[in-house]
């Protein structure tokens, strides 16, 4: 069995036409021949993304979902422009070849970058790796400096300047993921009053070095070399990566982050293999980004229930098109379910705290 990513056949209402595809590409890419064969990655929960194989070379498309979209979001061409300029500093970004921001193609823009094949961890390490606990450990520490890496990536040099205002970035990001929560409320959401609250009261100054942070680095975001699966070789999902506080983006890291020791009905909620016998706790995941960064990090149960509201946002977000018929994809039916245990996680860590 291959441990590449899998694809699956374009679910229902989100097929491309190949023809399509090959006539709009032929012109920017003149070494392709034929029709793409075209299938779609099966994970995600955003912006839909497809495989074009050709005989010379296999694409991955990007499309926004369909359905009414959140102001702002799945912004095609940020997403290429970030691909195209962050490639020089930060090597692991696959290359972005073309971006369409004609809607008449497909009925909306698109772009197409590199495929870097490789292996995608899910919510488990798959056996026939044979990862000990050593080269678990390993592992996560390789990817925790990743993270590292790109925080200390010279934004500027890299004409990345534009892509946000790091000032008052701590304080934007609580304002504007409480209205965006509000915006997408339904009937039977949690309402996270006390969390926001809290939130507002325990907001930390803006991070003194601001960085470019990716907004959604998971292990299911990093592509592992098929030949050496110790080694990470790609990065993907740049579509919120922004400039602003790195302790931001550590505390949305940390919110996906499910720990062996956590209970039940947090361990359900778990997508990658944070949980494996060698991997760090939250805890230890901080104390090594602090180590390999040079910075201390004192006020951390802030940055992690921030990540879990922020989490609780898109997931919100997305419940809100499934809730108003606006998607009919039946994984998202229980996302308010979801929604309601972040907030309980949240609420857990606030009682817990010494802020």
């Amino acid at each position: 069995m291959s441990l590449a990513d899998q694809t699956i056949q374009a679910r229902d209402g989100e097929e491309l036409d190949a023809t399509v595809i090959a006539r709009y590409l032929k012109p920017h890419l003149p070494h392709l021949t034929g029709e793409p064969r075209i299938r779609q990655f099966p994970g995600g929960a955003s912006n839909l993304t497809y495989l074009l194989s050709y005989p010379e070379q296999d694409l991955v498309l990007r499309r926004p979902p369909l359905g009414k979209k959140a102001k702002s979001a799945h912004d095609m061409g940020r997403e290429f422009l970030i691909l195209n300029r962050l490639n020089a500093g930060f090597p692991y970004c696959p290359k972005a070849y073309v971006h369409c921001t004609d809607p008449s193609v497909i009925g909306d823009e698109f772009y197409v970058m590199q495929r870097v094949q490789g292996i995608i961890l899910r919510s488990d390490i798959p056996a026939e790796l044979n990862f000990t606990a050593e080269k678990t450990k390993a592992l996560c520490e390789s990817f925790i400096d990743k993270l590292v890496d790109l925080h200390q990536v010279d934004y500027q040099a890299c004409g990345l300047a534009e892509l946000g205002k790091p000032e008052g970035y701590v304080a934007r990001q609580i304002k504007g993921w409480s209205d965006r929560y509000e915006k997408a409320l339904t009937p039977d959401a949690p309402l996270w009053t006390v969390v926001k609250a809290w939130l507002n009261q325990k907001m930390p100054a803006d991070h003194p070095q601001p960085a470019i942070i990716h907004n959604d680095y998971r292990f299911d975001n990093v592509i592992l070399d098929p030949d050496n699966p110790m080694q990470i070789i790609g990065v993907l999902d740049w579509e919120m990566t922004t400039i602003g506080d790195p302790l931001m983006d550590l505390g949305n890291s940390l919110a996906y982050w499910i720990e062996a020791g956590d209970p039940p009905p947090v361990q359900m909620m778990r997508r990658q293999p944070s949980n494996a016998p060698g991997m760090l706790s939250r805890q230890e995941f901080v104390d090594y980004y602090a180590k390999q960064a040079g910075i201390e990090i004192t006020n951390f149960d802030f940055y992690y229930t921030y990540g879990l509201f922020r989490l609780a946002g898109i997931v919100q977000q997305i419940y809100y098109r499934f809730y108003h018929g606006q998607t009919k994809d039946q994984r998202f039916a229980p996302f308010v379910q979801l929604n309601a245990l972040l907030e309980q996680m949240a609420l857990n860590v606030i009682k817990k705290s010494t802020l």
